[in-house]
């Protein structure tokens, strides 16, 4: 696989080995709020926009949906490396995006300006940007392009939407929560629920309790992955939070979910089996860096009490 064409290195932060770390990708409009830019890009077109983005190259662009996740993800870095020097399993932060290297400056001098630990910055003229995420190792893409977000798990690549919301940014450590079925697990109750009825899909998971569920969903690979990171400290001094909010019933459907994290070997700080109930009330309490859900109501509720959120569709 080619390079992109331009990839930007960036020396004031020391390169991950991508074989090693857990790289997350995330586009512009991810990161930084670029709504007025987008508008722009839309309305005038490409010319127009790198025209104001280079006239603005020294001005620091606002905070996107994913920037608190990825400044908690670098205190992750960070007390990971005051344990272990030597240590390299660590979060490696790469940005991809469809700007051209001139209109990327802006990109880069905001990520300088705010001291985000960005290893590399990727401007890709080509139409899908997603091919250059396996080449690159990439275990979870974050993007606020829906075809972008499909590409990337086609290719096999943990992915979710972000859409655009103010955020403030919640304090450390590092909280992340996850919908269960067809997030973390695969959708095999969603299909039963769909054909058959909550009725339907109870009675299947009492019968299939025992059982834990087949190969996940789309992002077990990168909770894995946050999972294994998170078990080089104690619980007490984990500067990662893993949180399951599932829609599924405790007392019905809860069993199954719970066998399945354990044979997995995910340890999740807490789960909360909702039985249905709108989760934003419980997200406001947990006040986590990201959550990602395949219900566009639940990112709803969420976005409605200011929590970052990510759809996996």
């Amino acid at each position: 696989m080619a390079e992109p064409e331009s990839t930007v290195i960036n020396t004031d932060v020391k390169q991950k080995d991508p074989s090693e770390a857990l790289v997350i990708a995330v586009t512009t409009r991810a990161i930084f709020n670029l709504e007025e830019e987008h508008k722009l890009y839309l309305e005038k077109g490409k010319e127009e926009y790198t025209r104001h983005q280079q006239a603005n190259q020294d001005k620091p662009l606002p905070p996107g949906t994913a920037f608190a996740f990825i400044q908690a993800a670098q205190y992750v870095n960070k007390k990971i490396l005051e344990s272990n020097p030597a240590e390299k399993d660590l979060f490696d932060i790469l940005v991809l995006s469809n700007n051209s290297p001139e209109s990327g400056v802006r990109i880069v001098n905001s990520a300088k300006h705010y001291g985000l630990e960005i290893s590399k910055f990727c401007f890709v003229s080509d139409e899908d940007s997603t091919q250059y995420l396996k080449s690159h190792g990439v275990k979870l893409f974050l993007s606020a392009d829906r075809i972008d977000v499909c590409n990337a798990l086609q290719r096999g690549v943990s992915a979710a939407l972000v859409f655009q919301q103010e955020v403030q940014a919640p304090s450390t450590p590092l909280r992340v929560v996850f919908d269960g079925d067809a997030v973390l697990f695969s959708n095999e109750t969603d299909q039963v629920f769909q054909e058959q009825g909550l009725e339907g899909a109870v009675q299947y998971e009492r019968a299939m309790e025992a059982v834990p569920m087949g190969e996940g969903g789309p992002l077990k690979a990168f909770a894995m992955h946050l999972g294994k990171i998170r078990k080089k400290f104690s619980q007490e001094k984990s500067p990662i939070r893993t949180y399951l909010v599932t829609a599924r019933s405790g007392r019905d459907m809860g069993i199954r979910a719970i066998k399945t994290l354990r044979e997995w070997g995910l340890a999740i700080d807490e789960a909360f089996f909702m039985d249905g109930a709108p989760k934003g009330p419980i997200l406001a309490q947990i006040q986590p860096h990201i959550f990602f859900d395949d219900g566009l109501h639940n990112i709803q509720g969420a976005q409605d009490v200011g929590i970052p959120s990510a759809w996996v569709p």
